[in-house]
């Protein structure tokens, strides 16, 4: 039965994305205690991810993603506290396109994506040669993701949702353009889409109760939430909303798309 991966991945993005969205809302005085402790406790899960890369159980399944969420939360901290972004943090030059425009926009997110590239690699070099690979597959699933909600933000979508940033990533929303469609949405959503589904009927086939089957569940969970997340770029809809709750309203009142953890 795949329902409970399901669920336990929508549980775990929506606990994450709160906790990063709240100890972002928090006064800037924060960030650097809050960016620490997180900071320890991602080296302690990339650790789990290690100690249960041999656990191809229900249980080691589990703790894989758990682990990859976690330490992926901690790389979403580093950047929207403004510690991890790249070396450009101006606006986007007047007139710039093409070529110009595209090295500025990476030029402002770079040194973000590198970490968490790299951050990749390690995890699959810990747990190479190993049946538990839930929690790098997890972790280059989010980078994917991630990666595709960028560029199609880069070249242009209906709902930007960038209507407040954070003071110091107001910078970023020059990057974006607003645009009816895009050449690389629809690949997107049918990508997503398309591996969503093949990863569930993957956990259909799986012995039931077993870690491929939860694996499995939990990657179909995951990449569901992706294609949703982009579906709310093109429709009238603010994802952000959901998260309101969670905001420190002493502070601010709003929650913009770059506080979602896709």
């Amino acid at each position: 039965m795949t329902l409970p991966p399901l669920l336990f991945a929508l549980l775990i993005w929506f606990i994450g994305t709160a906790a990063v969205v709240w100890l972002d809302s928090r006064p800037a005085a924060t960030f650097r205690t809050s960016l620490t402790l997180a900071g320890l406790v991602a080296i302690g899960a990339t650790g789990l991810v290690w100690w249960s890369a041999g656990d191809d159980s229900l249980k080691g399944a589990y703790l894989g993603f758990g682990a990859a969420i976690t330490i992926w939360a901690w790389h979403e901290m580093s950047f929207l506290m403004g510690e991890v972004s790249g070396p450009n943090r101006a606006e986007c030059p007047a007139g710039a396109v093409g070529w110009a425009r595209f090295k500025a926009a990476t030029a402002t997110v770079i040194h973000h994506e590198l970490a968490i590239a790299a951050t990749t690699i390690v995890l699959f070099a810990i747990t190479w040669h190993l049946p538990n690979q839930t929690a790098p597959l997890t972790f280059l699933l989010m980078f994917v993701l991630r990666l595709s909600a960028k560029f199609n933000l880069y070249l242009g979508v209906p709902n930007l949702s960038d209507e407040v940033f954070p003071e110091h990533l107001a910078y970023l929303k020059s990057y974006f353009r607003k645009r009816a469609m895009n050449p690389l949405f629809p690949v997107s959503v049918l990508c997503g889409s398309g591996f969503a589904v093949w990863v569930w009927l993957v956990a259909q086939a799986a012995p039931i109760g077993s870690g491929t089957a939860a694996c499995a569940g939990l990657l179909a969970g995951l990449a569901a939430l992706g294609v949703v997340e982009h579906l709310f770029l093109v429709i009238p809809v603010r994802d952000a909303e959901l998260f309101r709750w969670a905001q420190n309203t002493k502070v601010n009142t709003k929650v913009t798309k770059s506080e979602t953890m896709i």
